[in-house]
């Protein structure tokens, strides 16, 4: 069995671009004006950064539960090449199961009743009809019985939804990644961290462990409660846009570090943020991490100019193990260099919407 994906829907507003070869890759004027712009201030340093995943101001990312952008149906062709060429992207482990019904359940509800002109769901008891417009998907399935989809519910459901995910199992006082599906990750790997718990994971990250960041975050996502989700930022830094720059395609995607230069890094060099959310499900107990990848060039960033001499200011700034951990130290004095013409030296306003 197999998705029935019929995309279809290019048009005024879902683009047909490539996030590979010869990466077509825009954003719109609109779009970049609704760009996550990681940094309210004029530096960075490693947090938490918490707060409640509540509607936002309209037209932003933060408006729906669930973002569903101009690229989602050239994302979502991208997640099925990954995972064809690598179904291992995706994993479940067996005991995650009603935790990947708990995350189809909040995903199919929530787009139905936040965008109803794309996606419906209605519900005859457990008999479920679920319509994905866009994608061309008109499905009739029973709710709890994994025979009547063509993957199990986790992968049926996120090969369908923007951002990589993964299932955080709570037990022994922590949690444990058992399930995760990752096509458009920051260098990190499901088949590498699937069972790994809460601080094995995160233990590549520099400088956070002794600031007491995860300990804090941990304690923090244990007393996390079903209904009341939680989002954060992270970010970091992609030549070209690509989607997927895992660490089992590094050699193919790793040289293009050394192919910047003056003339072309405001094309290629990509700022990559994550807005991460996270949901307690109700049936499993189980935790949802959504990742949500927006990417912009840096000509398209300094379009905004506020964004223009903030990014200046970080990159020029930033503490070099962090430059290191995210990827940029080698290109770190080009990407100052490009960035200074667009910093008058001006102060910036406090928060990171354009206008404010």
């Amino acid at each position: 069995m197999s998705l029935d994906f019929k995309p279809g829907a290019f048009n005024d507003f879902f683009r047909e671009e490539t996030f590979r070869d010869d990466f077509t890759y825009r954003n719109s004027p609109q779009n970049i004006r609704r760009f996550p712009f990681p940094f309210d201030r004029d530096d960075y340093m490693y947090s938490v950064n918490m707060e409640p995943h509540v509607p936002g101001r309209k037209g932003s990312v933060f408006e729906h539960i669930f973002d569903v952008d101009e690229h989602y149906v050239a994302e979502m062709i991208d997640r099925a090449k990954v995972l064809a060429d690598d179904p291992l992207r995706c994993q479940s482990l067996p005991h995650m199961t009603l935790a990947g019904w708990d995350l189809l359940e909040l995903i199919m509800e929530t787009k139905a009743q936040e965008y109803p002109q794309w996606f419906s769901l209605e519900k005859n008891g457990n008999r479920w009809r679920w319509i994905n417009r866009p994608l061309g998907i008109d499905h009739t399935f029973t709710f709890l019985d994994e025979s009547t989809l063509p993957y199990g519910p986790f992968e049926y459901i996120t090969r369908q939804t923007q951002g990589d995910f993964t299932l955080q199992d709570e037990r022994e006082g922590t949690l444990w990644m058992d399930a995760g599906i990752a096509t458009s990750q920051a260098d990190w790997s499901v088949d590498f961290d699937v069972g790994m718990n809460f601080h094995e994971w995160h233990a590549p990250v520099p400088l956070a462990h002794d600031m007491g960041v995860f300990d804090r975050a941990l304690k923090f996502l244990l007393k996390l409660q079903h209904g009341a989700p939680v989002r954060r930022f992270n970010w970091t830094m992609t030549v070209n846009p690509l989607l997927d720059t895992a660490p089992e395609t590094y050699p193919k995607w790793g040289p293009t570090k050394t192919t910047l230069t003056q003339e072309n890094l405001g094309k290629k060099q990509h700022l990559r943020v994550e807005l991460q959310t996270l949901y307690r499900l109700p049936r499993s107990n189980a935790i949802a991490f959504d990742i949500r990848c927006y990417l912009a060039s840096f000509e398209e960033l300094v379009t905004v100019p506020k964004w223009a001499r903030r990014l200046h200011r970080v990159i020029r700034d930033i503490h070099p193990d962090l430059a290191t951990y995210k990827g940029f130290i080698r290109n770190q004095p080009a990407m100052v260099e490009w960035l200074s013409k667009y910093d008058d030296g001006a102060p910036t306003s406090p928060g990171w919407w354009p206008e404010d």
